[in-house]
């Protein structure tokens, strides 16, 4: 089975240097030699303990074994590695090679990191928006080395159907089936359940604002992370039939509405054209999230139980967002 991987690059800080060097890698500086024969995780704890006992503690040091270990031995030639951009909003992505297996890299090329597996990285890559919540979440995860759940969806995304191992045997898709009954919302109701989703996310006095028809800012909220940051979100929500995909226009529309400080959303039960999502992401404007139906339903259902049970009978869904 091809299996798919996250290898990080200090929070993008290495990226470009992965993609000129046609490798991913992961630091342990106290390790500066090669560890082309090691054979299992027995072997790497006493190489981590005699280099890193006095900084370290017993539970760190088995954190640190466990992220060499997957990059060394659990990574196969043939897999997939993912690494996110440093501005987080793109994914690149490449297969790992067998010729050679591992390298250790002892010259200067900017990048730190020493131990190296050979990637062939693909010409293109993913925003973060082509994927569903739960796969953004998984990508969230903070260690450097880790496998990716999400494989099927990933391998959708890129065009890789032939890697699929989860083929449905029936045409029905739940989510077309949930965005239909979101549908049946009208446009004020579809902007107060909008409202309703932004408070059970964590955004405190979360409101709605929009008038029918002003195509403007519909909904807006603040969210606190512990007084560490504030961002206010300025928020549009359109419900529109689904096959439709909304244009730069509309997204930039958007981005006139939002004062300085302010980042902005774009909801909606459709999807957006390639233009769009340039334009949400564009550098010197506010940036806007682009939440298209799949997302929306991916966020009603991690959240369900925090809508209103007025809404929930609105629906006309159940738990797990399966018609009633």
């Amino acid at each position: 089975m091809t299996n798919v991987w996250c290898v990080r690059a200090s929070g993008g800080k290495y990226t470009a240097n992965y993609l000129k060097g046609g490798y991913a890698g992961v630091g342990a500086d106290e390790i500066p030699f090669s560890l082309a024969h090691i054979t299992s995780r027995d072997e790497l704890y006493p190489l981590f303990k005699d280099a890193y006992s006095d900084v370290a503690s017993p539970v760190v040091i088995g954190l640190w074994v466990g992220q060499m270990g997957r990059f060394l031995l659990e990574i196969q030639p043939g897999d997939y590695i993912i690494t996110p951009a440093e501005d987080t909003e793109w994914f690149h992505y490449g297969l790992v090679q067998s010729a050679p297996l591992y390298i250790y890299w002892d010259g200067e090329d900017g990048c730190p990191y020493r131990h190296r597996r050979p990637v062939a990285w693909a010409n293109d890559r993913k925003r973060r928006s082509e994927f569903s919540v739960p796969f953004q979440r998984t990508m969230t995860s903070m260690q450097s080395v880790f496998s990716v759940s999400q494989r099927d969806e990933f391998f959708q995304v890129i065009g890789r159907t032939d890697l699929v191992t989860t083929v449905s045997k029936s045409t029905y898709d739940p989510y077309a089936a949930v965005i239909e009954q979101i549908l049946e919302l009208d446009p004020t109701e579809f902007e107060i359940l909008v409202g309703h989703l932004l408070t059970a996310l964590g955004f405190e006095g979360s409101e709605v604002v929009g008038k029918t028809g002003d195509g403007g800012v519909d909904a807006i909220g603040e969210l606190n992370a512990s007084n560490l940051a504030k961002v206010k979100i300025f928020v549009q929500a359109k419900r529109y039939k689904q096959g439709t995909k909304i244009s730069a226009s509309a997204v930039r529309q958007l981005r006139q509405a939002i004062p300085f400080g302010g980042q902005g959303a774009f909801i909606t039960t459709a999807d957006f054209q390639s233009k769009a999502a340039e334009v949400a992401t564009e550098q010197g404007f506010p940036r806007i999230g682009l939440i298209n139906g799949r997302q929306l339903v991916d966020l009603l259902i991690e959240h369900w139980n925090d809508i209103p049970q007025d809404f929930q009978e609105l629906l006309g869904l159940k738990p797990g967002l399966v018609l009633a």
